[in-house]
Protein backbone atom coordinates (compact mmCIF):
# COMPACT_ATOMS: atom_id res chain seq x y z
CA UNK A 1 0.00 0.00 0.00
CA UNK A 2 1.30 3.29 -0.77
CA UNK A 3 0.84 5.89 1.57
CA UNK A 4 0.14 9.62 0.37
CA UNK A 5 1.85 12.15 2.27
CA UNK A 6 1.38 15.10 -0.22
CA UNK A 7 -1.96 16.91 1.66
CA UNK A 8 0.70 17.61 4.19
CA UNK A 9 2.59 20.10 2.38
CA UNK A 10 1.53 23.11 0.72
CA UNK A 11 1.49 22.33 -2.82
CA UNK A 12 0.30 25.13 -5.13
CA UNK A 13 0.04 23.17 -8.03
CA UNK A 14 3.62 22.86 -8.47
CA UNK A 15 5.71 19.64 -8.95
CA UNK A 16 8.84 19.89 -6.56
CA UNK A 17 11.51 17.49 -7.21
CA UNK A 18 14.45 19.84 -5.88
CA UNK A 19 14.70 18.10 -2.09
CA UNK A 20 18.25 17.93 -1.85
CA UNK A 21 18.55 22.12 -2.38
CA UNK A 22 15.82 23.33 0.44
CA UNK A 23 12.80 20.84 1.23
CA UNK A 24 9.07 21.99 1.48
CA UNK A 25 7.83 21.95 5.17
CA UNK A 26 5.22 19.92 6.03
CA UNK A 27 2.00 22.68 7.23
CA UNK A 28 2.30 21.17 11.24
CA UNK A 29 5.94 22.65 11.12
CA UNK A 30 4.85 26.28 9.68
CA UNK A 31 1.93 26.23 12.43
CA UNK A 32 4.73 25.58 14.94
CA UNK A 33 6.72 28.74 14.05
CA UNK A 34 3.64 30.81 13.96
CA UNK A 35 2.73 29.22 17.21
CA UNK A 36 5.93 30.16 18.74
CA UNK A 37 6.18 33.56 17.54
CA UNK A 38 2.34 34.21 18.72
CA UNK A 39 3.46 32.74 21.73
CA UNK A 40 6.68 34.85 22.32
CA UNK A 41 5.38 37.74 21.68
CA UNK A 42 2.29 37.14 24.36
CA UNK A 43 4.96 36.45 26.64
CA UNK A 44 6.69 39.26 26.28
CA UNK A 45 10.18 39.44 24.31
CA UNK A 46 12.74 39.48 27.08
CA UNK A 47 11.09 38.39 29.83
CA UNK A 48 11.58 35.70 32.57
CA UNK A 49 8.58 33.64 30.84
CA UNK A 50 9.86 34.17 27.56
CA UNK A 51 13.63 33.02 28.18
CA UNK A 52 12.21 29.57 30.09
CA UNK A 53 10.42 29.48 27.16
CA UNK A 54 13.05 29.39 24.56
CA UNK A 55 15.51 27.36 26.28
CA UNK A 56 12.58 24.37 26.54
CA UNK A 57 12.33 24.62 22.76
CA UNK A 58 15.77 24.65 22.69
CA UNK A 59 16.43 21.50 24.92
CA UNK A 60 13.75 19.90 23.19
CA UNK A 61 15.35 20.34 19.66
CA UNK A 62 18.71 18.93 20.76
CA UNK A 63 16.74 15.88 22.55
CA UNK A 64 15.10 14.99 19.10
CA UNK A 65 18.42 15.63 17.03
CA UNK A 66 20.38 13.38 19.52
CA UNK A 67 17.92 11.15 19.18
CA UNK A 68 18.09 11.02 15.38
CA UNK A 69 22.36 10.71 15.22
CA UNK A 70 22.46 8.99 18.59
CA UNK A 71 25.06 11.35 20.15
CA UNK A 72 24.06 13.67 23.33
CA UNK A 73 22.54 16.55 23.35
CA UNK A 74 25.47 18.60 24.50
CA UNK A 75 26.53 17.76 21.35
CA UNK A 76 24.48 19.18 18.98
CA UNK A 77 25.36 22.89 18.12
CA UNK A 78 22.56 24.90 16.51
CA UNK A 79 23.31 26.71 13.36
CA UNK A 80 22.54 28.60 10.00
CA UNK A 81 23.58 26.45 7.83
CA UNK A 82 25.31 23.40 6.32
CA UNK A 83 28.25 25.85 5.95
CA UNK A 84 28.31 27.64 9.02
CA UNK A 85 29.83 23.85 10.70
CA UNK A 86 32.12 23.83 7.97
CA UNK A 87 33.68 27.02 8.50
CA UNK A 88 33.83 26.22 12.50
CA UNK A 89 36.37 23.22 11.49
CA UNK A 90 37.91 24.70 8.47
CA UNK A 91 38.87 28.07 10.34
CA UNK A 92 38.78 26.89 13.89
CA UNK A 93 40.88 23.47 14.15
CA UNK A 94 44.43 24.04 15.87
CA UNK A 95 47.01 22.75 13.32
CA UNK A 96 50.78 22.91 13.13
CA UNK A 97 52.66 23.78 9.44
CA UNK A 98 53.32 20.22 9.15
CA UNK A 99 49.78 19.33 9.07
CA UNK A 100 47.98 18.12 6.13
CA UNK A 101 44.39 17.99 5.15
CA UNK A 102 42.60 15.03 2.90
CA UNK A 103 39.53 15.96 1.18
CA UNK A 104 37.73 14.28 -1.62
CA UNK A 105 37.56 15.30 -5.37
CA UNK A 106 38.39 18.91 -5.16
CA UNK A 107 35.81 20.47 -8.11
CA UNK A 108 33.70 16.93 -7.54
CA UNK A 109 32.77 17.97 -4.46
CA UNK A 110 29.86 21.25 -3.36
CA UNK A 111 31.14 24.37 -3.29
CA UNK A 112 30.38 24.26 0.50
CA UNK A 113 32.80 21.62 1.40
CA UNK A 114 35.37 22.06 -0.90
CA UNK A 115 35.99 26.44 -0.69
CA UNK A 116 36.57 26.28 3.10
CA UNK A 117 39.78 23.40 3.25
CA UNK A 118 40.89 25.31 -0.32
CA UNK A 119 41.54 28.64 1.56
CA UNK A 120 42.86 26.29 4.79
CA UNK A 121 45.23 24.70 1.52
CA UNK A 122 46.75 28.17 1.79
CA UNK A 123 48.91 27.52 5.16
CA UNK A 124 48.74 23.78 5.11
CA UNK A 125 49.12 20.71 2.95
CA UNK A 126 45.76 19.75 1.13
CA UNK A 127 45.55 16.64 -0.15
CA UNK A 128 42.88 15.58 -2.23
CA UNK A 129 41.92 11.88 -3.34
CA UNK A 130 41.80 10.43 -6.72
CA UNK A 131 38.41 9.58 -7.52
CA UNK A 132 36.27 8.15 -10.54
CA UNK A 133 33.54 9.76 -12.58
CA UNK A 134 30.81 8.19 -9.98
CA UNK A 135 32.48 10.19 -7.17
CA UNK A 136 34.44 7.08 -5.30
CA UNK A 137 37.74 6.82 -4.24
CA UNK A 138 39.67 3.49 -3.71
CA UNK A 139 40.19 2.43 -0.03
CA UNK A 140 44.01 1.94 -1.44
CA UNK A 141 44.52 5.20 -2.57
CA UNK A 142 42.95 6.64 0.72
CA UNK A 143 45.45 4.40 2.81
CA UNK A 144 48.41 6.12 1.09
CA UNK A 145 47.19 9.30 1.16
CA UNK A 146 47.36 9.65 4.95
CA UNK A 147 49.94 9.32 7.37
CA UNK A 148 51.37 10.54 10.71
CA UNK A 149 51.07 14.38 9.78
CA UNK A 150 47.34 14.04 8.51
CA UNK A 151 45.25 16.54 10.87
CA UNK A 152 41.95 15.91 9.19
CA UNK A 153 40.05 14.21 6.79
CA UNK A 154 36.99 15.56 5.36
CA UNK A 155 34.34 13.41 3.56
CA UNK A 156 30.79 14.01 2.34
CA UNK A 157 28.38 11.11 3.20
CA UNK A 158 26.55 11.25 -0.05
CA UNK A 159 27.21 13.14 -3.06
CA UNK A 160 25.21 16.58 -4.16
CA UNK A 161 25.56 15.57 -7.88
CA UNK A 162 25.09 12.04 -8.40
CA UNK A 163 23.81 10.61 -4.82
CA UNK A 164 26.58 8.36 -4.62
CA UNK A 165 26.78 7.13 -1.15
CA UNK A 166 30.49 6.90 0.84
CA UNK A 167 31.26 4.05 2.44
CA UNK A 168 31.81 6.60 5.38
CA UNK A 169 31.91 3.92 8.38
CA UNK A 170 35.07 2.06 6.98
CA UNK A 171 37.04 5.19 6.73
CA UNK A 172 36.01 5.87 10.38
CA UNK A 173 37.07 3.12 11.80
CA UNK A 174 40.65 3.55 10.21
CA UNK A 175 41.12 6.99 11.67
CA UNK A 176 39.64 6.17 14.73
CA UNK A 177 42.26 3.39 15.45
CA UNK A 178 45.20 6.22 14.25
CA UNK A 179 43.62 8.61 16.07
CA UNK A 180 42.74 11.19 12.94
CA UNK A 181 40.12 13.88 13.20
CA UNK A 182 37.19 13.12 10.83
CA UNK A 183 35.10 15.73 9.89
CA UNK A 184 31.75 14.53 7.65
CA UNK A 185 29.07 16.58 5.54
CA UNK A 186 25.65 14.89 6.10
CA UNK A 187 24.04 17.37 4.27
CA UNK A 188 22.25 15.02 2.08
CA UNK A 189 21.80 12.09 4.48
CA UNK A 190 20.34 12.98 7.63
CA UNK A 191 16.40 12.75 7.37
CA UNK A 192 16.27 10.31 4.07
CA UNK A 193 19.25 7.15 5.13
CA UNK A 194 17.76 4.91 7.70
CA UNK A 195 20.85 5.06 10.16
CA UNK A 196 23.36 8.16 11.16
CA UNK A 197 25.38 7.15 13.49
CA UNK A 198 27.90 9.38 14.69
CA UNK A 199 29.37 6.42 16.77
CA UNK A 200 29.19 4.12 13.87
CA UNK A 201 30.61 6.90 11.50
CA UNK A 202 33.44 7.58 14.44
CA UNK A 203 33.67 11.22 13.58
CA UNK A 204 34.73 13.68 15.61
CA UNK A 205 32.40 16.56 13.64
CA UNK A 206 29.51 16.28 11.61
CA UNK A 207 27.50 19.73 9.41
CA UNK A 208 23.83 19.33 7.96
CA UNK A 209 21.17 21.52 7.79
CA UNK A 210 17.10 21.40 8.73
CA UNK A 211 16.16 22.57 4.86
CA UNK A 212 16.78 19.49 2.83
CA UNK A 213 16.09 16.06 3.71
CA UNK A 214 14.69 17.29 7.56
CA UNK A 215 11.57 19.35 6.01
CA UNK A 216 12.55 22.18 8.18
CA UNK A 217 12.82 26.15 7.59
CA UNK A 218 15.54 27.98 6.13
CA UNK A 219 18.15 29.34 8.43
CA UNK A 220 18.88 26.21 10.20
CA UNK A 221 21.90 24.29 10.61
CA UNK A 222 23.34 21.66 12.88
CA UNK A 223 27.04 21.18 13.59
CA UNK A 224 27.32 17.94 15.53
CA UNK A 225 30.89 18.09 17.94
CA UNK A 226 31.68 15.19 19.87
CA UNK A 227 32.59 16.32 23.39
CA UNK A 228 35.93 15.11 23.70
CA UNK A 229 36.79 16.99 20.79
CA UNK A 230 35.91 20.57 21.14
CA UNK A 231 39.12 21.88 22.63
CA UNK A 232 40.83 20.90 19.07
CA UNK A 233 38.53 24.14 17.61
CA UNK A 234 39.09 27.42 18.57
CA UNK A 235 35.36 29.30 18.21
CA UNK A 236 35.35 31.91 15.87
CA UNK A 237 32.76 33.77 17.35
CA UNK A 238 32.73 34.94 21.01
CA UNK A 239 29.97 36.29 23.22
CA UNK A 240 28.19 36.72 26.42
CA UNK A 241 26.50 33.47 25.53
CA UNK A 242 29.36 31.38 24.76
CA UNK A 243 32.07 33.13 26.91
CA UNK A 244 32.86 34.42 30.15
CA UNK A 245 35.45 37.20 31.44
CA UNK A 246 37.31 35.59 34.36
CA UNK A 247 40.62 37.05 35.81
CA UNK A 248 41.32 39.69 32.70
CA UNK A 249 40.32 36.79 30.45
CA UNK A 250 38.17 34.85 27.82
CA UNK A 251 36.90 31.00 28.95
CA UNK A 252 35.03 29.76 26.95
CA UNK A 253 31.63 27.33 28.43
CA UNK A 254 31.23 24.08 27.73
CA UNK A 255 29.48 22.56 24.69
CA UNK A 256 27.22 23.09 23.41
CA UNK A 257 27.40 26.99 24.28
CA UNK A 258 30.91 27.22 23.14
CA UNK A 259 30.47 27.53 19.49
CA UNK A 260 26.77 29.52 20.26
CA UNK A 261 27.66 32.98 20.57
CA UNK A 262 24.33 35.05 19.10
CA UNK A 263 22.03 32.34 17.97
CA UNK A 264 18.66 33.98 17.78
CA UNK A 265 17.11 31.82 15.25
CA UNK A 266 14.16 30.49 17.85
CA UNK A 267 11.44 30.44 15.45
CA UNK A 268 13.13 27.98 13.32
CA UNK A 269 14.07 25.83 16.30
CA UNK A 270 9.85 25.51 16.75
CA UNK A 271 9.58 24.38 13.18
CA UNK A 272 12.82 21.89 13.04
CA UNK A 273 11.81 20.58 16.28
CA UNK A 274 7.97 20.16 14.35
CA UNK A 275 9.22 18.63 11.15
CA UNK A 276 11.90 16.09 13.35
CA UNK A 277 8.72 14.86 14.89
CA UNK A 278 6.67 14.71 12.13
CA UNK A 279 9.39 12.54 10.22
CA UNK A 280 9.59 10.32 12.96
CA UNK A 281 6.18 9.40 13.10
CA UNK A 282 6.27 8.05 9.74
CA UNK A 283 9.83 5.98 10.44
CA UNK A 284 13.45 7.28 8.32
CA UNK A 285 12.85 3.98 7.01
CA UNK A 286 9.45 4.24 5.59
CA UNK A 287 11.08 7.80 3.70
CA UNK A 288 14.20 6.14 2.79
CA UNK A 289 12.00 3.21 1.15
CA UNK A 290 9.53 5.50 -0.70
CA UNK A 291 12.35 7.70 -1.85
CA UNK A 292 14.30 4.77 -3.31
CA UNK A 293 10.74 3.74 -4.82
CA UNK A 294 10.84 7.00 -6.27
CA UNK A 295 13.83 6.98 -7.89
CA UNK A 296 14.09 3.80 -8.84
CA UNK A 297 10.57 4.83 -11.08
CA UNK A 298 12.34 8.10 -12.45
CA UNK A 299 15.34 6.23 -13.66
CA UNK A 300 13.65 3.03 -15.14
CA UNK A 301 11.09 6.11 -17.05
CA UNK A 302 14.08 8.39 -17.91
CA UNK A 303 16.37 5.33 -19.30
CA UNK A 304 13.76 4.93 -21.92
CA UNK A 305 13.95 8.24 -23.45
CA UNK A 306 16.43 8.08 -26.20
CA UNK A 307 19.24 10.13 -25.97
CA UNK A 308 19.20 10.52 -21.88
CA UNK A 309 22.29 9.36 -19.84
CA UNK A 310 22.13 8.82 -16.41
CA UNK A 311 24.52 9.17 -13.66
CA UNK A 312 25.26 7.76 -10.44
CA UNK A 313 25.46 4.41 -8.69
CA UNK A 314 22.75 1.63 -10.58
CA UNK A 315 22.50 -0.16 -7.37
CA UNK A 316 19.73 1.53 -5.27
CA UNK A 317 21.19 1.07 -2.11
CA UNK A 318 24.75 3.03 -3.18
CA UNK A 319 22.64 6.12 -3.66
CA UNK A 320 19.81 8.56 -1.81
CA UNK A 321 16.86 9.16 -4.25
CA UNK A 322 19.03 11.80 -6.22
CA UNK A 323 19.02 11.23 -9.94
CA UNK A 324 20.95 13.08 -12.13
CA UNK A 325 20.86 12.82 -15.89
CA UNK A 326 21.20 14.54 -19.31
CA UNK A 327 19.51 14.26 -22.46
CA UNK A 328 21.54 14.66 -25.69
CA UNK A 329 21.22 17.88 -27.83
CA UNK A 330 19.56 19.14 -24.36
CA UNK A 331 20.88 22.02 -22.96
CA UNK A 332 20.08 20.92 -19.11
CA UNK A 333 20.00 24.67 -18.12
CA UNK A 334 17.43 25.61 -21.01
CA UNK A 335 15.22 21.80 -20.00
CA UNK A 336 15.10 23.01 -16.49
CA UNK A 337 13.99 26.62 -17.18
CA UNK A 338 11.36 25.30 -19.52
CA UNK A 339 10.04 22.75 -16.98
CA UNK A 340 9.79 25.08 -14.17
CA UNK A 341 7.65 27.55 -17.24
CA UNK A 342 5.25 24.26 -16.47
CA UNK A 343 5.29 24.34 -12.71
CA UNK A 344 8.34 21.39 -12.44
CA UNK A 345 10.92 22.32 -10.00
CA UNK A 346 14.45 20.30 -10.77
CA UNK A 347 17.99 21.68 -10.71
CA UNK A 348 20.73 22.19 -12.77
CA UNK A 349 23.87 20.93 -11.31
CA UNK A 350 27.55 20.08 -12.10
CA UNK A 351 29.58 16.39 -12.08
CA UNK A 352 33.15 17.97 -12.89
CA UNK A 353 32.62 20.38 -15.62
CA UNK A 354 29.50 19.07 -17.36
CA UNK A 355 26.29 20.24 -16.63
CA UNK A 356 23.87 17.69 -15.31
CA UNK A 357 19.52 17.99 -14.79
CA UNK A 358 19.29 16.71 -10.95
CA UNK A 359 15.86 15.45 -9.69
CA UNK A 360 15.34 14.88 -5.72
CA UNK A 361 12.48 13.24 -4.63
CA UNK A 362 11.31 13.18 -0.72
CA UNK A 363 8.60 10.44 0.32
CA UNK A 364 5.67 13.30 -0.04
CA UNK A 365 6.37 13.32 -4.17
CA UNK A 366 3.71 10.90 -5.97
CA UNK A 367 4.31 8.89 -8.54
CA UNK A 368 1.74 10.72 -10.38
CA UNK A 369 4.19 13.88 -10.38
CA UNK A 370 7.01 11.47 -11.75
CA UNK A 371 5.01 10.64 -14.44
CA UNK A 372 4.04 13.85 -15.56
CA UNK A 373 8.13 15.00 -15.31
CA UNK A 374 8.28 12.36 -17.39
CA UNK A 375 5.52 13.43 -20.55
CA UNK A 376 7.24 17.20 -20.21
CA UNK A 377 10.69 16.03 -20.65
CA UNK A 378 9.74 14.08 -23.74
CA UNK A 379 8.14 17.18 -25.38
CA UNK A 380 11.13 18.67 -26.80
Amino acid sequence: MNLDYSEDFPYKERIYLNNASTSRMPRSSITAMSDFLTKYSELGPDSEASDSYVRERLASLRKEISELIKCRPEEVVLTQSVTDGINFVANGLKLDSNSNVVIRGSTHEHPANHYPWVRMGQKIDLRNLPIDETGYFESDSFVKTIDKNTGLVVLSHALFNTGAIISIEEIGKTLSERGIPYFVDAAQTVGCLTDVDVNKIKCNFMSFNGSKWLCGPMGMGIFYCKKDSADLIEPLQVGGESALFHENKIVHKEMPARFQAGFRNWSGVAGLEASIIYLKKIGISKIRESNIKLANLLRDELSKIRGATLYGPEEPEKRTSIVSFSIQDQDSKTLVARLEKMNMILAVRDIFTKKIVRASPHFYNTESEIHKVIDAIKKN
